[in-house]
């Protein structure tokens, strides 16, 4: 067999064990906000995973470069395996709390930051170049979908079998894909030859390639861009603007999310069928424009779920083009010999915003926009006859500004001329 055709088995696996995960940590949300009634607590889960996956993203590109891919995968999701391993063994003896939880993610972030360009460069070396949009469009889809199951299917298994049950599936799923990659898996490596660096060589390394192919570096900084503005809405606004202009309606909610997980399975769909395209800077930016001008704008306009629902799909329906285009742009322009550093200093640079998003999102909306939206100024009631007003008008504006914001920034940096080499 190939290795295209072992990848797709390996994709496979890691669908079910990202499923596993993904309704643990669904799991964890619901366990932590029972035990805490706090939304904050639920948010700094979040923030505990992001921030050190991106401290030590800046330091692992070397590593990855000069170590075997399927070691450093094999032995990340072991660490992740028994950070869940660790919360079972809590709750079992009734020791589990919230800080626990926390640390653990901490330790989780850690391992990703290994995890993930070990796995991209491992996709390089296993997919032809020809097929690297149509992976990119399958990781898109099965993503997407985890999102659209996850919520219903963990729902149901904790109420079922309580966090508990949860645990076992993410341990069971585990084994799956550890057992596929360690029987099944070979991922040719060319590793550098071993010496003693400073922990800040790969990076100064990646950033010295990336001073030369100024078109990647400015991607990357327009990517964190325009995270900054997705993540400032969708992460933590999103839900209580919809409950809070719906009447407490769960059920739009549910319907608003479903939304946005159809319009991201959609999406990976087309990407994975579609005809290879040469024109790849168009496909990043003007994808991204359109997210922002129909998804954030029109949820911002929206005022009932049909609305929200087809601002959800519209808003994520371009992703996978993004990322596809991104991808193949990257394994066409850099070395394999440097890809390990690059994805690591990529991940670091775009993914860097997002936890400034994340908790900068929560205080704009309670202490800035929903206060202005109710003071009864000129300007708020201007921006009421576009969003309406009452609760959650003060975060609709926030979608309206985001819309704005990323709109420009994705047709100024579809301009930039450096950028557009990378076209030739």
């Amino acid at each position: 067999m190939d290795n295209y055709k072992k990848y797709i088995v390996l994709w496979l696996s890691q669908c079910v064990s990202q499923l596993g995960s993904s309704m643990t940590s669904f799991a964890l949300i619901l366990w932590a906000y029972e035990q805490s009634r706090s939304a904050l607590s639920v948010s700094l889960m979040s923030f505990c995973d992001y921030v050190p996956y991106i401290l030590v993203s800046m330091f692992v590109g070397a590593f990855v470069d000069s170590h075997s891919k399927k070691a450093i995968m094999l032995v990340s999701d072991s660490m992740a395996a028994l950070g869940t391993l660790s919360v079972m063994l809590l709750l079992v003896t009734g020791q589990l709390s919230i800080w626990n939880i926390y640390l653990i993610n901490v330790v989780m972030g850690v391992t990703t930051a290994f995890q993930q360009p070990a796995s991209a460069v491992a996709v390089g070396k296993l997919v032809p170049k020809d097929k690297l949009g149509r992976v990119s469009g399958m990781n898109s889809f099965s993503s997407n979908l985890i999102m659209v199951v996850k919520p219903m299917l963990a729902a149901a298994l904790y109420g079922l079998g309580g966090l508990s049950l949860l645990l076992l599936l993410d341990l069971l799923s585990f084994a799956l894909a550890f057992c596929v990659l360690l029987f099944y898996i070979h991922i040719p490596d060319q590793p550098e030859k071993k010496t003693r660096k400073s922990p800040f060589a790969g990076t100064v390394e990646g950033f010295r390639f990336l001073k030369k192919e100024r078109g990647l570096l400015y991607i990357m900084l327009t990517m964190a861009l325009i995270n900054f503005f997705s993540r400032l809405t969708y992460e933590n606004i999103l839900s209580p603007m919809i409950l809070a202009r719906s009447g407490n309606n769960s059920i739009a909610l549910g319907i608003v999310n479903a939304g946005m997980g159809i319009g991201g399975i959609l999406g990976g769909v087309l990407v994975s069928f579609k005809k290879e395209s040469r024109h790849k800077i168009p496909m990043i930016y003007i994808s991204a424009a359109l997210s922002f001008l129909l998804g954030d704008v029109t949820m911002a306009l929206g005022r009932n779920a049909f609305w929200w629902s087809f601002a959800g799909i519209a808003a994520s329906l371009p992703i996978p083009f993004i990322v596809a285009a991104q991808n193949v742009i990257l394994y066409r322009k850099v070395p394999e010999t440097m890809q390990g550093r690059v994805f690591a200093v990529r991940n670091a640079i775009q993914y860097s915003t997002i936890p400034i998003g994340i908790l900068l999102g929560g205080v704009l909306a309670d202490y800035v926009f929903e206060p202005f939206m109710s003071s009864g100024r000129n300007l708020s009631k201007l921006l009421g006859g576009l969003v309406g007003t009452g609760a959650g008008s003060g975060m609709a504006v926030m979608f309206l500004c985001t819309g704005v914001c990323g709109f420009l920034v994705s047709i100024v940096s579809y301009r930039n001329k450096e950028i557009r080499k990378l076209e030739n």
